[in-house]
């Protein structure tokens, strides 16, 4: 059985494809690079919520831009994504029989721009539509609809079958690699498909040429002001774009230490080796005009200045108020109404008195 196993997803003498085991890996670099950033972002924003809690709250359009401009330089450079690149392979359109262009030929316009949509887009728009799908269930468990309505009547068949088209969705990847394991398909995912490209290594020819695409670059000289002025913004937008390539490219292994770290079966570890004492009560952050302060009696709202209804409490700060106040309050401005921390949906929870 290793035998066949190893012949399928192993590539044959004189193949130019990857096996799948490297289409899957550059598949899964991509994957833990949003993971690391933003738990990076979401350290840096508890540490100073009020200088940086503007990156938790757009995170998903800066790093969309980031990860445009990243893979559009290697798209023109390299002839491949950022993953595929480091993994040593390139993209070239299907069905020409004819010899492979070099790396450095960059693919045709039509071919560049749908990979180039199909690589940044299509991920964002499945991000939004998994935290669109995790809102609405928040909102149908708490109720917040009265049943006689017709919105929530939709948004419940809406999550009735969201799962199946998640489940085709991911369907329709598996049916993909399984038949490019089998020799069946050209491509292992079927955004190459849509995308009218293949997989392929980089061949010698390909890595002498980019060799010497860098060199002619950095030897190259401009004259005309104009022309200086369009190599400078060219030269700042790659060295934005090499910059972050470097840097990722380094924290490869990084990733993989940190997804470790946070898995769930090392959570127990984790917590013992950062035990730490008590926090002392948090700050107040916000002293804006809209902001809250404590009343003098423990048992009225922060918001409505009543006597709280449905106490609860934020576990971002440890505040206690009436449910739809905070509830209100957090769906609108995403943070803590007394010391500002960054807050979601998910950070509410309901306290009960033993006797109720």
């Amino acid at each position: 059985m290793a035998e066949v196993g190893a012949h399928l997803t192993a590539p044959s003498a004189g193949d130019d494809r990857p096996s799948i085991f490297e289409a899957v890996a550059q598949d899964s670099l991509m994957a833990a690079v949003k993971p690391a950033l933003q738990h990076l972002v979401k350290v840096l924003v508890e540490s100073n919520p009020g200088r940086y809690g503007f990156l938790w709250h757009w995170f998903d359009e800066i790093y969309v831009l980031l990860d445009l401009l990243l893979q559009q330089h290697y798209l023109t450079r390299c002839s491949a994504s950022f993953s595929e690149n480091f993994y040593s392979l390139k993209r070239i359109p299907i069905g020409d029989h004819r010899q492979q262009p070099l790396a450095t030929a960059g693919l045709p316009k039509r071919q560049h721009w749908k990979s180039l949509l199909l690589l940044v887009l299509v991920p964002y728009l499945k991000g939004k539509l998994e935290k669109l799908v995790s809102s609405l269930r928040e909102e149908d468990e708490y109720s917040i609809h009265p049943p006689s309505s017709s919105w929530k009547r939709f948004y419940r068949a809406f999550l009735a079958a969201y799962p199946f088209v998640n489940m085709t969705w991911e369907g329709w990847f598996l049916i993909q690699q399984l038949c490019y394991i089998l020799g069946k398909a050209q491509h292992h995912s079927p955004m190459l498909r849509l995308a009218g490209v293949r997989l392929v290594r980089l061949t010698a020819e390909d890595m002498q040429a980019l060799e010497k695409k860098l060199a002619g670059a950095t030897a190259s000289q401009t004259h005309s002001i104009k022309t200086q002025v369009q190599s400078a913004v060219r030269k700042a937008l790659a060295g934005i774009a090499f910059s972050l390539s470097t840097g990722l490219s380094i924290s490869v292994f990084f990733l993989q230490f940190l997804d470790w770290w946070y898995s769930s079966e090392n959570q127990e570890t984790i917590k013992s080796l950062t035990a730490l004492p008590t926090p002392p009560p948090p700050m107040h952050l916000d002293h804006g005009a809209g902001s809250a302060l404590l009343p003098k009696l423990k048992t009225v709202c922060p918001l409505c200045r009543k006597i709280r209804v449905n106490a609860t409490a934020l576990s971002t700060s440890g505040f206690v108020f009436c449910y739809r106040c905070v509830y209100n309050y957090v769906k609108t401005h995403q943070r803590c109404p007394i010391t500002g921390y960054a807050t979601e949906l998910q950070h509410l929870v309901k306290l009960y008195c033993p006797e109720s």
